[in-house]
């Protein structure tokens, strides 16, 4: 059981109020608190905490020491400037920003309370909610606490963003005398052009800007890269963590609003971590806090209040910042031109001049339809193939029709470069090493795909599960040679065409059939899960709903070699329309 300490501390405070729903606790606007609730994955993560904080973890607890330090510090620093200028922090901070403080900080290894659990901090969060802040205080925290001779450094898209962390360093000492001087009245920080040093501990804090700095080289015992969703790519990130390696309490923070494009290096952050929190990928070393609104409030942001609650923590403690959220929701209403600033940075809403990357399905739905096992054995099957290019992911997708049920039963098979597991593993954040030793994964080739082995595996299906295959359907590119080896090899091949007005139907009947918990694969199949959860889909002039590539989070071939599939089952099944074999649709 936790101390009475970590009991009434506003950290455990806040996390037993999000995963409770009971906010009386919290000083949650009125407007807000009757009808506030959570993001999803917020209630994940503070879930955790409450299990480490409850001592119901076997490898990881609070460090009280270490949580009354923070306490400490906080009460000895002075807000510089805003709302609540000239207040010691430990009055200004909000419920958020404890969790974070703490979790990150005072989490602790049982075996070894001196380690910290966390190396990877991710806060996804809206403008205006104090992020840079927050982790200008948590540096301040670790120059008085980390080891002698310690290297910050934060990383921005410009030198003028990355400025932000020393210039709220710089502001919040310069005011806080007790923390500044020491007893003798000298100067405990030197506060320089470039940088910032600690004469205590030698320790010394760097701005870098993508734009104008080397990364390689750099030793950094604490690092935080801000704004993510502006950088080109994740180069800065990856080289700031690989200076960590012989780092004891190594961490790098991650942070940033959305952004109005999908393929940024923020968005691979959050869909790591989430499929961490939904228990995809085992990660024990990465926090964080995705304040973003769930899918289905964030189709009804012109209506409902949640959807600027759920990304704006601190707006909905302090009315100030919602009053002014309220003005700036009026405005995207009114002027057209306002509307996707105010969807990505104060909604924390994927938008690009119009919301159209919303989510293909719930990831709760999904796992709905998991079973132990599958038996098409005896049984007709359709399949579907996703055969991308040849240095990346290409998929198959076996799927059978259970009329009396209304159930689809999916086996897929996902195909991978042998030589790129190591590489596609960093860059996509993806297991493959362990999904290929449970045979969800083929390696094949070497740089590239062996198209062969894809193409011996589909001829093996009927003897692999003894199902009858009546078709195949393939999207012709990278994949007219080999369906017409298919077709010589005695399978009827149908090449779907990739057009919304012919894949909105199989798209909508998957859709509804997941949500119904219809669709079924088996449960060890975790691959299944985040090619789903990575799916974005979009509507075309005639709102025919399809999936976009482009706008989803990362790989999805395992639900386009699907619909492929559930194409030719509506066709010769669901809509009695005899398949013309060999036909183009």
């Amino acid at each position: 059981m936790p101390s009475e300490y970590i009991k009434n501390h506003p950290a455990y405070r806040y996390a037993k109020a999000i995963v409770s729903g009971d906010f009386t606790s919290m000083a949650i606007i009125p407007e807000i608190k009757d009808i506030y609730k959570p993001p999803t994955y917020v209630i994940k993560q503070c879930r955790d905490f409450l299990q480490v904080a409850d001592g119901e973890n076997p490898d990881f607890c609070i460090n009280e020491h270490k949580c009354r330090q923070i306490d400490g510090l906080l009460k000895l620093l002075i807000m510089p400037r805003g709302l609540q200028f000239g207040k010691p922090l430990y009055e200004c901070t909000v419920s958020y920003q404890w969790l974070f403080y703490v979790a990150v900080l005072a989490e602790v290894y049982r075996s070894d309370p001196e380690k910290r659990r966390y190396e990877r901090a991710v806060l996804e969060i809206c403008r205006k909610n104090f992020k840079t802040y927050t982790v200008a205080t948590i540096f301040i925290i670790l120059f008085l606490t980390e080891p002698p001779f310690s290297q910050f450094f934060s990383v921005a898209p410009d030198r003028a963003l990355s400025k932000e962390v020393k210039e709220a360093i710089q502001n919040t000492l310069s005011v806080s005398p007790l923390v500044y001087y020491d007893m003798h009245g000298l100067k405990r920080f030197k506060l320089l052009r470039d940088c910032i040093k600690c004469t205590l501990t030698q320790t010394t804090y760097t701005p870098l800007a993508y734009a104008a700095n080397r990364f390689d080289g750099r030793l950094p015992n604490v690092f935080l890269a801000d704004e993510v969703g502006a950088l080109p790519n994740n180069s800065a990130i990856e080289a700031m963590a690989s200076g960590q390696l012989n780092i004891k309490n190594k961490l790098g923070c991650i942070i940033s609003t959305k952004y109005p494009k999908v393929n940024n290096p923020f968005e691979s952050e959050v869909a790591y971590s989430k499929r961490v929190l939904d228990g995809q990928v085992e990660d024990q070393a990465i926090f964080s806090l995705l304040y973003e609104p769930d899918p289905e409030i964030a189709k009804e942001w012109i209506t409902n209040p949640l959807a600027m609650a759920q990304g704006n923590p601190a707006g909905i403690e302090i009315q100030e910042i919602w009053d002014d959220l309220k003005k700036k929701h009026a405005r995207a209403l009114n002027i057209e031109a306002t509307k996707t600033n105010f969807l990505t940075k104060h909604c924390n809403i994927m938008a690009s001049g119009t919301y159209d990357g919303e989510s293909y399905i719930s990831l709760e739905d999904l796992r709905r339809g998991k079973v132990k096992g599958i038996d098409l054995h005896g049984r007709d099957v359709y399949v579907g193939v996703d055969l991308s290019m040849t240095n990346d992911n290409t998929a198959v997708s076996v799927i059978s029709y259970d009329a009396k049920a209304d159930v689809v039963d999916c086996i897929p098979m996902v195909f991978i470069p042998a030589d790129r597991i190591e590489e596609k593993t960093r860059a996509e954040r993806v297991p493959y090493a362990e999904y290929i030793a449970d045979g969800y994964v083929v390696p094949c080739g070497d740089r590239t795909i062996d198209y062969k082995v894809v193409e011996d595996y589909v001829f093996s299906l009927e003897e692999r599960y003894g199902c009858k295959v009546k078709a195949l359907g393939f999207d012709r590119y990278n994949c007219l040679s080999s369906a017409q080896k298919w077709e010589e090899g005695g399978i009827d091949t149908v090449e779907v065409k990739q057009h919304s007005s012919v894949l909105h139907s199989p798209t909508k009947w998957l859709a509804e059939l997941i949500a119904d918990g219809k669709f079924h694969y088996e449960s060890g199949n975790k691959m299944v899960e985040i090619n789903f959860e990575n799916a974005k889909c979009v509507y075309d002039t005639n709102m025919n709903r399809y999936v976009n590539k482009k706008k989803s989070n990362g790989k999805i071939d395992i639900v386009a070699a699907t619909i492929n599939a559930m194409y030719l089952l509506e066709q010769d099944v669901k809509l009695n329309t005899p398949i013309t074999w060999g036909a183009q649709f």
